[in-house]
């Protein structure tokens, strides 16, 4: 299969950035290079661009769609939070602009063969670098009830988290978890056949949760924002788009916190804790797609972009 992504919010996150054409623009997740793609168009001469994505497929596809700006774009294979480092490594101390796309992409959803995906059957993979050793049947097959309880209803916000892990825990008993079929059923099992009925796929809040744990997701992006701002040469921005609640509460909470970092009680007269704010949220609300991006890109349903301009 190609590797197809439909870049969310395109437009909206590549203009948040305020592009100068000879800046230094990092894509934190490369991806299939569609934001990527947008940036180097308004890039100049001088203009250079710093991929990152931890994906074989991503870097492969995105090298091959950014052809035209070879000598503009740099792809290094890493996890973006490892960013300051890859910066280094290049002899770049601090760059104009940083964005993010957190979402899965379309191929790693629709490519049976990477376990992304809850609705055909496939090896339970969901290893977003497939470096990594540990996969999503691992965890399904060695985590307690109680660990597996506490990610389905933190990470997946379940009603069912405990059922679901106690169904989980009693079925691999009989046989060891391999396939995403074979955790679907038991997640299905789990949940009331009317609320089957009119909820969604049973399986998606689960299976997000499990992604989400085996890739580090939520961890990876709490203790990147703040190298990313500090990262950012005086007016640069980082632009950062979410797609459910917890990484937009994370994002809003981080960006909130490097505008007002003071931690005086409320009754101090003057500031004595001394820390400075490192810049300004451009947006109070996050932007979401308009009504033809939803129409044509139904997986952009719940993106938000939020932006950060460092002082």
């Amino acid at each position: 299969m190609a590797f197809e992504h439909k870049s969310v919010l395109l437009y909206e996150t590549v203009d948040s950035l305020n592009i100068k054409p000879d800046g230094i623009y990092v894509d934190g997740t490369l991806g299939g290079g569609g934001h990527a793609y947008e940036v180097c168009s308004r890039l100049g001469e001088h203009g250079r661009l710093i991929g990152i994505d931890q994906d074989a497929d991503a870097i492969a596809a995105a090298t091959k769609r950014l052809e035209p700006f070879a000598d503009k774009v740099t792809v290094v294979r890493s996890n973006y939070e490892n960013i300051a480092s890859v910066l280094h490594d290049l002899g770049i101390e601090k760059v104009d602009g940083i964005y993010l796309d957190l979402g899965v992409s379309s191929y790693q959803l629709d490519t049976a063969s990477r376990g992304f995906t809850y609705r055909e059957d496939a090896p339970l993979d969901m290893r977003m670098d497939q470096r990594n050793t540990q996969t999503a049947a691992d965890i399904v097959n060695t985590y307690s009830e109680m660990e597996l309880y506490h990610i389905i209803r933190d990470y997946g916000e379940d009603r069912f988290a405990k059922n679901i892990a106690k169904h989980i825990v009693q079925r691999r008993q009989e046989k060891p978890y391999e396939t995403t079929g074979e955790l679907i059923e038991t997640i299905k099992a789990a949940i009331p056949a009317k609320i089957r009925a009119t909820g969604g796929h049973p399986a998606k809040r689960t299976f997000q949760a499990i992604r989400i744990e085996l890739n580090h997701e939520l961890d990876v992006l709490n203790r990147s924002i703040d190298t990313m701002i500090d990262l950012l040469n005086p007016g640069g921005r980082l632009s950062i788009i979410t797609f459910h609640s917890l990484e937009d509460r994370i994002v809003k909470k981080r960006f909130r916190d490097n505008e007002n970092p003071c931690i005086c009680p409320p009754e101090f007269p003057v500031c004595m804790c001394g820390r400075k704010s490192k810049g300004t949220v451009v947006t109070r609300k996050p932007i979401v797609p308009g009504e033809e991006e939803l129409e044509y890109n139904k997986r952009s349903k719940s993106s938000k972009l939020r932006v950060f301009e460092r002082a």
